[in-house]
């Protein structure tokens, strides 16, 4: 899938497009500049094409302050990551010195660039937008990120600079894909070499060793995988921040293109914010999730640790917390069987196809026994259930009011599934539909 990266100086509105794209209120927008730090990322749907959204902090050079300079390495990081670049300039202001500094970046990157110019919500302002050609990135697109008017535009230009998608024929096709993600120097490499049995991708105690994602066929003890061990950082960086915003932005592709992720975490640190990150985006891409604590050696303990850990960590997943959890030190070679087998396991559910008559069997007389919360005085009635051909567990339910089966109950159906059929690990999905 494409990434599209949304660049520019500070306070021109990148957070304001950034949520209207991905359809949500995910990045925090005020009138204060500086205020985006951290990096969010977001799916987008136009046209019938889907692309990853990056939203980055403001653009800034010759400063001192360490966030400045920190933001300005992560905006490059994101120029040489993305297909496709959206520069944001405002119009107000016409073209300042920061504006056509980008620009010259962007010039030199020779990445696809779309410029569009912000805050025009009046006729009066269009005048404004046409200076910007001066910068010299071809069609000028006006816009109000705020109010959503010129969007459509933008969007039908960013499609169409989009890289084609390429269907390349795989050697190993249907043959399931596992991505090892996590942060920088939890142990994905030495994971990958372990289950190899051969060093097969070099480790050092340096975070972002690896520099690619690295796919190897594996094929032993019973289990068949493509493996894919994701990067850290490409180039030698002291700054935390820059080698968690490269980890994540690697990890983007492989969760896309994976059916399981095994998602690794240091035991000595536990579930951090980075980790939920990429937990979130395993499962917003809807994708089969093992999670491996490593380093548990380094740990110390007793006899009621373990469970007091799975405890607390279950905690921090919920609501998606039906998720397989194996403690390892891959350095020590322990438990690296349960690793594979709570891979193949989530592997099976995410394939898993439950015949009709044995949904309907189980959840019908669930259903009525426990009907859905009355509407307005109005019954909702859930006749018939089947799982729909997606590549990731879903489910439809067809009722007389589909519009009144609420969250609530959406979740009560789907523990059911969870209760009755196996799908550990996977997420699953409801859909009410007209009968």
């Amino acid at each position: 899938m494409s990434l599209v990266a949304i660049v520019g100086r500070p306070n021109v509105g990148k957070s304001t497009l950034f949520n209207r794209l991905v359809g949500m209120r995910q990045a925090i927008v005020d009138d204060t500049a500086g205020v985006t730090r951290d990096r969010h990322y977001g799916r987008s749907d136009w046209c019938g094409r889907s692309f990853s959204v990056v939203d980055t902090g403001g653009y800034t050079s010759n400063s001192d302050d360490v966030f400045e300079s920190a933001i300005r390495r992560q905006v490059e990081i994101a120029i040489e990551e993305s297909d496709v670049i959206l520069f944001m300039v405002e119009a107000a202001t016409g073209v300042t010195d920061y504006d056509a500094e980008i620009a010259d970046v962007l010039r030199r990157s020779r990445k696809p660039v779309v410029l569009c110019v912000n805050k025009v919500d009046s006729g009066e302002k269009m005048y404004d937008a046409y200076t910007f050609y001066s910068l010299g990135l071809g069609e000028v697109y006006a816009v109000s990120a705020a109010n959503g008017s010129g969007t459509g535009e933008l969007l039908d230009a960013v499609v169409k600079v989009l890289p084609e998608e390429q269907e390349e024929a795989d050697p190993y096709e249907g043959v399931p894909r596992v991505a090892i993600v996590g942060k920088p120097n939890v142990g994905k490499s030495s994971l990958t070499n372990a289950l190899l049995g051969e060093e097969r991708n070099i480790v050092t105690p340096v975070a972002g060793t690896t520099r690619d994602s690295v796919e190897t066929h594996y094929n032993k003890f019973g289990h068949e995988f493509i493996l894919v061990d994701t990067a850290g950082i490409r180039r030698k960086a002291k700054v935390n921040e820059d080698l968690e915003f490269y980890s994540v932005m690697r990890s983007i592709r492989a969760i896309e293109h994976a059916d399981v992720c095994v998602l690794m975490i240091d035991a000595t640190q536990g579930m951090e914010a980075q980790d939920m990150n990429i937990f979130n985006l395993i499962v917003r891409n809807r994708k089969g999730c093992v999670v491996v604590v490593n380093k548990w050696d380094l740990f110390i303990k007793d006899s009621k640790t373990l469970n007091e850990y799975t405890r607390t960590l279950k905690a921090r997943l919920a609501p998606f917390d039906d998720v397989p959890v194996v403690f390892t030190s891959v350095v020590k070679k322990q438990r690296l069987q349960d690793v594979l087998d709570a891979v193949a396991q989530v592997s099976d559910n995410f394939a898993r196809k439950i015949p009709t008559a044995q949904l309907n069997d189980v959840l019908l007389p669930l259903v009525e026994e426990t009907p859905p919360p009355a509407w307005k005085g109005k019954y909702v009635r859930i006749k018939y259930v089947t799982q729909l051909p997606t590549r990731f567990p879903s489910f439809a339910f067809f009722c007389n009011l589909p519009q009144y089966v609420k969250d609530p109950y959406k979740r009560f159906l789907e523990n059911q599934l969870r209760k009755h059929f196996p799908l550990t690990g996977c997420p699953v999905q409801i859909y009410c539909r007209k009968k």
